[in-house]
């Protein structure tokens, strides 16, 4: 009875997290289709100011319970420093790519992420990567080239935004690996302050004046933001990544759903095409890993073989 009883703890426990994730995916989402709205009237530098205003409302309670030395005394700054700068580079620059892309075609390269950060942690933290996901790393490279379209096209700055953004995206999911003996509360302050230097900068003689209820649109761009960490954050401590992980690719989905009910896109052919060879290389990726783990968790594994 108590087996009974202690399993169904834990399998509600799991659908608990399992639900905050796909409520912080939609909240994600949400904050990229607000992020578009006010790109097309604001720069990108003054969004960035305003909506890192705003992620303090939320930060602020949070730190106020932490001693200061949480802010300076953190482990391996050089790796802090590289993770700040690849975060605010994705944030900045996947404003800059909705400015002029639908908002699920900028969504489709940012889940080429997990891909990278596959290959990127064979090199930058030693994970032995075998030959099938070294093969869905090249699917999912290919399903990138498809989405970028082949042609003149994936020259444009926009697709070089989304690109080189959806890269520092996953660099900065890699140096998270790195830093998980730093909170989230002083890791996502130091990103928050770092936005909010390179807002400022950025915003010189590209400032619009806004009313009251734009105002107001910013700073909750930052709230909505901080909330969807939290909530994702929150669920990885209650359900397993392995369980959580392939969710995210709800986010296509919303990107989808919110670009076409406010602003009328939708993602050609091409699109769906790269984007459904992206979440399948994923989707794989993960599988192999879980299987992994898994086999390292029965059989000991011999270091000299990885």
């Amino acid at each position: 009875m108590d087996k009974r009883v202690s399993s169904a703890l834990g399998g509600n426990v799991i659908l608990i997290g399992v639900l905050l994730m796909l409520l912080g995916d939609f909240m994600f989402s949400l904050n990229d289709a607000m992020g578009k709205w006010l790109v097309a009237s604001f720069s990108v530098g003054q969004v960035l100011v305003i909506r890192s205003l705003g992620a303090f409302f939320v930060l602020g309670p949070m730190f106020a319970r932490q001693p200061i030395s949480a802010l300076y005394c953190v482990e391996r700054p050089t790796l802090q420093v590289m993770r700040v700068v690849f975060a605010t580079g994705d944030l900045a620059l996947f404003y800059a790519a909705v400015v002029y892309l639908p908002l699920a075609d900028v969504m489709t390269f940012y889940m080429a992420g997990p891909i990278y950060v596959a290959a990127l942690s064979h090199f930058l933290l030693g994970e032995r990567i075998g030959w099938r996901r070294w093969f869905a790393v090249l699917i999912g490279f290919v399903g990138v080239i498809i989405a970028l379209r082949p042609s003149s096209a994936m020259l444009s700055w926009p697709s070089i935004f989304g690109l080189i953004g959806s890269f520092s995206f996953a660099l900065t999911l890699v140096l998270n690996r790195r830093l998980r003996a730093t909170s989230d509360a002083t890791l996502v302050t130091w990103q928050t302050i770092a936005a909010l230097i390179a807002g400022i900068f950025l915003s010189i003689g590209h400032w619009s004046p806004f009313d009251f209820g734009q105002l107001l649109a910013l700073l909750l761009l930052g709230i909505v933001a901080c909330i969807a960490h939290l909530l994702i954050t929150r669920s990885l401590k209650l359900a397993p990544a392995s369980v959580l992980a392939p969710l995210q690719y709800t986010l296509l989905l919303w990107a989808v759903v919110l670009g076409w009910l406010f602003f009328d896109d939708l993602p050609d052919v091409q699109t769906w095409i790269g984007a459904g060879i992206i979440v399948l290389a994923g989707l794989f990726i993960f599988h192999r890993g879980n299987l992994k783990q898994d086999s390292e968790a029965i059989v000991p594994t011999d270091s000299s073989h990885g």
